[in-house]
């Protein structure tokens, strides 16, 4: 295995360490540290992209050399790649863009606590795009929300109280849809790693079995999903988040935290249970009306 092979679980480590670390320095010093972490994942991310141009298969990479389910996995291609790339530079501008007027809306106290948040938010975006675990991915999507919310609630007032109690029951909300489809998928198949479950579904689509349990499963995961990146008619909580948070945080959490579902949404339709059996199950025409009258109503209310 090449050496730039191990980046990704760099990567996620190394964000996860700045979270500590962040917590016992200056604020001044936080700050550049979180930058630095930054802009090293975004080099990392870069640089493996660049390898897998080169390399046209896809790799899985074991943690800790344990095979799973000893060990937890993560699957690599160019796709996940590029969108890591992407996510990281944008974290990165935003930091770069957001960092120096910060001292205006979150008070010095609590700046080592934003900086400790927007470690693990982009800790949590990177596992849900590389992991190969279904159930890692529910665990981050909760690290997700739960530092999406501090990003929030930072510039305490009583818009930004009542935004992030908002978001926070609307995304718990999601967060037990998508539990459940989770352990009624683990229950009709027996497998969390996503290869295995792709194998599963793809078994019981051909056998017709567990259809109605299948088709639950896939809702209640796109429904889950689509509430944390607030699709129409799931969005009530977005405004408030958006206008009351600090300004790095509203261009965190609309330029990346809610993009991070999309991802993991469009990765279990392909990678876990196949476009044949998504197609099969019809939610895709139900994101599509949802989609016309999000565009239709959404034009109507700006126009009022």
């Amino acid at each position: 295995m090449a050496f730039v092979q191990n980046f990704p679980s760099f990567s996620i480590l190394l964000c996860m360490a700045g979270g500590i670390f962040t917590s016992v320095m200056q604020p001044k010093s936080a700050r550049y540290f979180t930058i630095a972490i930054s802009a090293a994942v975004t080099a990392m991310s870069v640089a493996l992209f660049v390898f897998m141009l080169e390399h046209k298969e896809s790799y899985a990479y074991m943690m800790g050399q344990f095979p799973a389910p000893f060990g937890n996995e993560l699957h690599i291609g160019r796709m996940e790649t590029l969108l890591a790339a992407v996510l990281s530079a944008i974290m990165l501008l935003t930091q770069l863009s957001g960092f120096f007027m910060l001292d205006d809306h979150v008070s010095i106290q609590k700046q080592n606590l934003y900086f400790i948040m927007m470690d693990l938010a982009l800790a949590a975006l990177l596992v849900m795009l590389y992991t190969n675990d279904i159930f890692t991915a529910y665990v981050f999507i909760e690290i997700n929300t739960i530092a999406a919310c501090a990003l929030i609630m930072i510039r305490q007032n009583g818009h930004t109280l009542v935004a992030t109690m908002r978001y926070m029951i609307m995304n718990l909300l999601a967060s037990a849809m998508v539990l459940l489809g989770i352990a009624m998928l683990y229950g009709i198949t027996g497998h969390l790693l996503i290869p295995g479950l792709y194998q599963n579904v793809q078994a019981l689509f051909e056998t017709g079995e567990y259809a109605i349990p299948l088709t639950a499963v896939i809702i209640l995961l796109t429904v889950g999903l689509c509430t944390k990146c607030a699709l129409f008619p799931f969005h009530v909580w977005a405004p408030g988040a958006y206008s009351y948070a600090p300004p790095v945080s509203s261009a965190l959490l609309s330029g990346l935290v809610s993009k991070g579902y999309i991802f993991l949404l469009v990765k279990i339709y392909y990678r876990v249970f196949g476009m044949n059996v998504v197609h099969h199950s019809q939610v895709l025409t139900l994101l599509f009306i949802f989609g016309i009258l999000g565009i239709i109503i959404g034009s109507i209310t700006a126009i009022k």
